[in-house]
């Protein structure tokens, strides 16, 4: 099973979780809606290094994958999905450049 940490108010995140609405190969992990899952993504994220880019910018990193062999991610492609659309609706970025 494909683990999807983030938040329902991410764009990003919302793109991803309605490809896999109904697909049991996905857990949708929502880390603002439970403290235990945040501090899980937060233990996470600080410490792989797959999250070095995405901090160095101020991105939160989600979404991010946790693939079936431990692989972490946020690129939606590694894990046989899509990312969301660049000139698609909303941002999260304070700038407004992306999520």
């Amino acid at each position: 099973m494909i683990k999807i940490y983030g938040m329902e108010t991410c764009p990003d995140c919302t793109y991803v979780e309605k490809q896999v609405k109904g697909n049991n190969q996905y857990k949708v992990i929502d880390i603002g809606q439970n403290v235990r899952d945040l501090k899980a993504f937060l233990k996470l994220r600080d410490y792989h290094p797959a999250f070095n880019e995405a901090k160095s910018v101020g991105a939160v990193g989600i979404p991010c994958f946790v693939l079936e062999d431990g692989t972490v991610t946020l690129n939606p492609e590694d894990a046989g999905l899509r990312s969301r659309p660049i000139n698609e609706g909303a941002t999260c970025n304070i700038d407004g450049s992306g999520c």
